[in-house]
């Protein structure tokens, strides 16, 4: 099957698991597509009508509604705008972009603009984040402020280290198929080795069964390709993360800023009202 579901049928359980934790969300919100270079775009429109505009970049191999579940605190003050990234799952086109380039920030570019708008405060996690610091990459000037949670593309851990904690189980798993190395494979994703929530569980074996999952992350952004990066800008970085370490993170530009964060910390109000105060 061409795109990046493996099959149909598992294509439409993500279309329903998309459609449920949408639902879950309780709100009111607006679908539409919009056009960019690469392919159209569904995006979701949530929030304070009256809010500042706030584009907002879910985790890979994940989905919007998931994302915005996980920062329901946006919605009291702004006009939030979730793309579902293209190539991943959701009701997006499925052309997967390159890691390694800075496609992904072409996309955003194109996103901003299709949106209406000439800059607005963008927001990212984990590959979202790695999106995030494509775009200040490739159009700095569309973005007013930049808020990074634990992002991808500025300090990824080694690849050598992914393969000892989450490789490893993963293919005892495969060879297995018991549900104790499914988890443990996931488990350096989670804060403090607390048992992994129901939605997120769900999120990542639908993901995993269904999807042909593009293992690569935003590649680190170079120094000299930020050189423009002088926005606001705001990271939560957990110390202990083992994708993107909290302890090298940093912005390029005249001023490096690094705010470090254990996990656990980034799962408190605390986290959130800081968030709140810096916009």
């Amino acid at each position: 099957m061409s795109g990046i579901y493996k099959t149909e049928e598992g294509q439409q359980r993500l279309m329903e698991l998309y459609d449920r934790q949408l639902e879950s969300l309780n709100v009111e919100y607006r679908e539409q597509f919009v056009d960019t270079r690469f392919g159209k775009t569904h995006v979701l429109e949530v929030g304070n009508p009256e809010g500042q505009p706030l584009l907002y970049f879910h985790g890979g191999n994940s989905t919007a509604p998931y994302s915005l579940k996980q920062n329901l605190y946006l919605l009291k003050n702004y006009r939030v705008f979730a793309a579902d990234t293209i190539g991943h799952p959701g009701k997006s086109d499925q052309r997967v972009l390159s890691s390694s380039t800075l496609e992904y920030g072409e996309w955003a570019s194109d996103l901003i603009e299709a949106l209406g708008f000439e800059e607005m405060i963008c927001m990212g996690e984990s590959f979202g984040g790695g999106i995030l610091a494509k775009l200040m990459c490739r159009a700095p000037e569309k973005v007013s402020k930049a808020i990074l949670l634990v992002p991808a593309g500025i300090a990824n851990a080694s690849k050598a280290k992914l393969i000892i904690s989450m490789g490893v189980p993963m293919m005892m798993y495969l060879a297995t198929k018991k549900e104790k190395w499914f988890e443990k494979a996931f488990m350096p994703m989670v804060t403090d080795g607390e048992p992994m929530d129901g939605d997120t569980l769900e999120m990542i074996r639908l993901s995993f069964h269904h999807v042909k999952v593009n293992p690569n992350m935003p590649s680190n952004i170079q120094h000299t390709g930020g050189v423009q990066w002088k926005v606001p800008t705001l990271i939560f970085a957990g110390e202990k993360d083992a994708l993107f370490p909290g302890k090298n993170q940093k912005t390029p530009g005249e001023s490096d800023v690094r705010i470090e964060l254990t996990c656990t910390i980034l799962d408190k109000v605390t986290g959130y009202d800081i968030f709140d105060k810096a916009c």
